[in-house]
């Protein structure tokens, strides 16, 4: 997989993985899934479940709710609209003790055992790349993403409410989007990009066998 860093590409979604030992207890780590609403609804969620149902001891955590500005709109393109803080007590509750965080939300019988386990924490939202706090913690980063021109196409064809004004893609959502990719960018450099236009198992079952052999190799290390 190149990296790239061409600004005529758009993104629908990324994925960024982390793996650390979290403590002599749990081995995790943690995958990141961003998009930007805006530019297109690209898949993200499908990515999301499709990874929490292959792996085993694996949770999700979703952006939280997004407020309005005071024309009623909803805050997409800003870190304010994230809710940052509430999404990072959510992550450090889950890193200070993942099998609690599971048995607590019913995820795991009670009197499952904690002992020498592997954890996964899939956190879906956008502009998370941007968050300096939460991309420390990355190891691994995926970024899908597709031509400016599929991105109008797609965008185009959905119904929205209120429906966008005249020239509001090339005049706003576009131009947000490459603002906040540069500055995702400048955060940080190892991105890997995924082709968008692949079709969707292939895009799915890579992204998961780079997860499976980083599973394998971590926990080798681990029983060393």
């Amino acid at each position: 997989m190149q990296h790239s860093k061409s600004c005529s590409i758009c993104y629908e979604s990324g994925l960024q993985l982390v793996v650390r030992l979290c403590s002599k207890k749990f081995l995790y780590f943690i995958i990141s899934i961003c998009f930007n609403r805006r530019v297109t609804n690209g898949g993200k969620s499908t990515l999301s479940q499709f990874l929490h149902q292959k792996i085993h001891n694996s949770s999700i955590i979703d952006d939280f709710v997004v407020p309005l500005d005071s024309n009623g709109f909803k805050q997409y393109d800003t870190l304010d609209a994230l809710h940052m803080e509430e999404m990072m007590k959510e992550v450090y509750s889950w890193r200070k003790d993942p099998h609690e965080f599971l048995r607590r939300r019913g995820l795991i019988a009670k009197d499952s055992s904690a002992d020498d386990e592997l954890y996964i924490l899939i956190v879906e939202g956008f502009l998370i790349f941007n968050h300096r706090p939460l991309n420390e913690m990355f190891d691994m980063r995926y970024f899908l993403e597709i031509p400016y021109d599929v991105c109008k196409k797609r965008r185009s064809m959905r119904v929205y409410a209120p429906p966008d004004p005249p020239n509001y893609f090339d005049g706003y959502v576009w131009p947000m989007y490459l603002q906040n990719r540069e500055e995702m960018e400048r955060i940080t450099s190892e991105i890997v990009f995924l082709d968008g236009l692949k079709p969707k198992d292939e895009v799915l079952a890579a992204v998961y066998e780079d997860i499976r052999k980083e599973i394998a190799r971590l926990q080798g290390k681990a029983a060393s």
